[in-house]
């Protein structure tokens, strides 16, 4: 059962210090989906969580390019769909070019695309952000438990596994 957490953002600032909680709970072989309208602050998520992940050079939107790879403590993939109408009718390695068990993917746009997604990776989280007012957004992250992203912050089994883990 998904728990969801629901925030709003007042900046570029906060929305991607609430990325950067979620990139840190991530591992590689997760799949990130973004949704939101034009403009709402997907790729400004994306961006707090490449920092979080060790990306230290620019993150931009792919819209023009379908996706970017970024090299990090963990290696990201930033997917864009908004521009593929059909993914059927694209090359079947488009997706795993992107999605793969050795890094952590976000995926804007995935729409029709999401049940693909999932058939290819672990999908750990969808994120929605909506326009609040201004320069505010409403963020709302759908999460299994496990992953500890509930509204009251308890640490899921993924926490207690990784302070376990060793150099930790």
């Amino acid at each position: 059962m998904a728990m969801s957490r629901r925030q709003v953002t007042s900046s570029s600032e906060q929305t991607e210090a609430l990325a950067a909680e979620l990139a840190g709970r991530l591992e590689a072989g997760d799949v990130v989906l973004v949704e939101g309208e034009l403009g709402a602050g997907k790729t400004t998520f994306v961006r707090g969580a490449c920092r979080a992940l060790g990306v230290e050079g620019l993150v931009t939107s792919p819209t023009f390019t379908i996706g970017q790879r970024y090299p990090g403590r963990v290696p990201v993939a930033h997917l864009d769909l908004y521009r593929v109408a059909d993914l059927d009718a694209e090359d079947p390695e488009l997706l795993s070019d992107y999605i793969g068990p050795d890094r952590v993917a976000f995926v804007e746009w995935a729409g029709g695309a999401a049940a693909r997604i999932a058939g290819l990776a672990h999908v750990a989280a969808r994120v929605l952000i909506e326009h609040a007012g201004g320069d505010s957004r409403t963020v709302t992250i759908f999460a299994p438990p496990e992953l500890g992203l509930g509204p009251d912050g308890v640490p899921g089994p993924r926490d207690a596994a990784r302070s376990a883990a060793p150099g930790s």
